[in-house]
């Protein structure tokens, strides 16, 4: 017996089965593309079904200080400690973004009841730089819809995690000083801001879309929330060093 599924599952599975692969990309069919983001939200847990990974932890984002929000979650085998080394071979398109996660102290489990802005923040206990690799399995990007990408894993290629430090109310979250370097050189150096202003207005968000989606977030789960230095397209491999002022260094070799 067949057993028939929607097309965001079967848009998840095809995007799944092209990570799979190595530096590979597809292009979506007209009949698979979401109709709305709950079509690609979906399609996100489709794709992690079908590449078998468990969820290591979520990136969340927004392009503006009162913009809509979105989000989406990290394969665990696509999370890596600081100074590891990457292959950029692995990634058919490979931009960096260095940003600030944080870390939940105790876990969040599916509720009837909207979780409370209060709670999220008492929830958290620890704050790091992290550094995304951004990335697509889709042909075209980025001049492909925006609910694909968002089906995509929110672009997400892999996240470098930093060593955390204790979470503090009064670090500057909106505008602190931040350097980025590749082999030596500057990408970045000033002060950095984050699309979304404070990033600490996306975490009630991102623990009731889990909520509501029947997801749980484990104590100590990570969450990424967007750069501080634009995005930078390195052409080759070399050493990527990360600081954001006040949080330990980050560092990984991209070979």
């Amino acid at each position: 017996m067949t057993t028939l599924i929607s097309a965001p599952e079967e848009l998840g599975h095809l995007l799944g089965a092209t990570h799979a692969g190595v530096a590979l990309q597809t292009t979506v069919p007209p009949g698979l593309e979401p109709a709305s983001t709950e079509d690609a939200y979906q399609a996100q847990l489709a794709f992690l079904q079908r590449s078998r990974s468990g969820i290591g932890g979520w990136k969340v984002g927004a392009k503006s200080e009162d913009g809509p929000i979105q989000g989406a979650p990290l394969p665990l085998s696509c999370l890596h400690p600081t100074s590891s080394a990457i292959a950029r071979g692995a990634f058919p398109v490979l931009g960096l973004e260095l940003e600030i996660m944080f870390c939940f102290d105790w876990a969040f489990t599916p509720r009837s009841t909207p979780v409370p802005e209060e709670e999220v923040m008492e929830s958290i206990s620890a704050v790091g730089a992290s550094i995304e690799i951004v990335s697509s399995r889709l042909a075209g990007w980025p001049d492909v819809p925006r609910l694909c990408q968002l089906a995509d894993l929110q672009n997400h290629g892999a996240l470098v995690t930093g060593e955390l430090a204790d979470y503090h109310e009064g670090f500057d979250f909106r505008r602190p000083q931040a350097h980025l370097t590749f082999n030596g050189a500057d990408v970045f150096k000033g002060q950095g801001s984050n699309p979304a202003g404070d990033p600490r207005r996306l975490l009630g968000w991102l623990v009731n879309h889990c909520s509501e989606h029947g997801i749980a977030i484990p104590a100590g789960t990570v969450v990424t929330t967007g750069s501080y230095t634009g995005m930078f397209f390195p052409r080759e491999p070399g050493l990527v060093i990360g600081q954001i002022s006040g949080l330990p260094p980050i560092h990984f070799e991209l070979s």
